[in-house]
């Protein structure tokens, strides 16, 4: 604590975050569960943008803006799992207030990126699917670029709102945030202020990131799935829903958690509950990704094949 000079009132200049357990058998345990998955996410996120780099057959808008989510997976995923696992074993839990501050805006500004970037994803495949002929007209390669930009410029700025409203309360009681990192509903908890109206403005920001991309999607897909019905071929229908699928998949993956953190009253906060939820949608969603898109892709089991050496696989 810090005293703010001519005031009486001490303010809060560092956090506690109290994880999981305060159990140092728990939290070893704990930490040989999570580093896998954390060196998983990253390794599987950056095989896929190594592989897209290197074959020159994916050097499509698709397989680009797979990239960039490969990308953001990485950051997103970097930002909180990394000081999670040193302070599974360290002794002190503790964050500075302006470390703090930083994590909570990274953290977001990744996240919103990638709440954009799934809309872009989807208007990709309806083009793809709706537009096949003029699929590389429509998205070449200086609208993608644009594209990609405007996810991160998107995701920085919103983050930027979010993360003043939040980190401006006044924090002078108890700095323990019940959580492995510094998410906003659980520092804000912790003002020593009716914090109503923030909530209320972090509820309108979370409307535009959370609903507004949802809803997009939702309309990109109703017209890939009208354009899919028209087509006479059954193995032609499966073949053009399989390229959707997988995006599908992560967008349920991503939206589910993130819907329920973001986009429900302050009294019905749990603790508990909200650290697994946002562990499933920052940690297992990251390492999800490449799994999804992967395993279903022959054009990725190709092109990896190829760069380990083992000669070309025909499509």
């Amino acid at each position: 604590m810090w005293m703010i000079p001519g005031q009486n009132q001490s303010w809060v200049s560092e956090f506690i975050l109290l994880g999981f357990s305060s159990d140092p058998t728990t939290n070893s345990i704990l930490f040989t569960v999570f580093l896998p998955i954390y060196l998983s996410s990253v390794l599987g996120n950056g095989l896929i943008i190594m592989l897209v780099s290197l074959d020159t057959q994916l050097h499509t808008p698709m397989y680009f803006f797979l990239c960039v989510l490969s990308l953001l997976d990485m950051g997103y995923v970097t930002t909180t799992m990394p000081q999670m696992l040193v302070h599974l074993l360290a002794h002190s839990q503790t964050i500075s207030f302006a470390g703090c501050w930083l994590q909570m805006y990274v953290f977001g500004a990744l996240g919103i990126a990638e709440s954009t970037l799934f809309v872009v994803m989807a208007y990709d495949r309806y083009v793809a699917i709706c537009y096949p002929l003029r699929y590389t007209v429509i998205l070449n390669w200086g609208l993608c670029m644009w594209l990609a930009a405007g996810t991160w410029i998107c995701g920085f700025f919103s983050s930027l709102l979010h993360t003043f409203f939040t980190m401006s309360l006044p924090y002078c009681g108890p700095n323990g945030v019940n959580h492995y990192f510094c998410e906003g509903p659980s520092v804000r908890s912790l003002a020593c202020m009716d914090t109503h109206v923030i909530e209320m403005v972090d509820l309108v920001l979370s409307v535009f990131v959370v609903v507004t991309p949802i809803s997009l999607i939702l309309a990109s897909y109703i017209h890939i799935a009208m354009a899919i019905l028209k087509i006479k071929s059954t193995q032609a229908r499966c073949k053009a829903f399989s390229t959707c699928a997988s995006h599908l998949t992560v967008v349920t993956f991503f939206y589910a958690p993130a819907s329920y953190i973001y986009m429900r009253p302050n009294s019905s906060y749990s603790s508990e509950r909200d650290k697994l939820v946002s562990l499933f949608y920052n940690a297992f969603t990251a390492l999800l990704n490449p799994v999804a898109y992967s395993l279903r892709n022959k054009d990725i089991k190709r092109a990896f094949v190829k760069v380990m050496g083992h000669g070309r696989v025909e499509r």
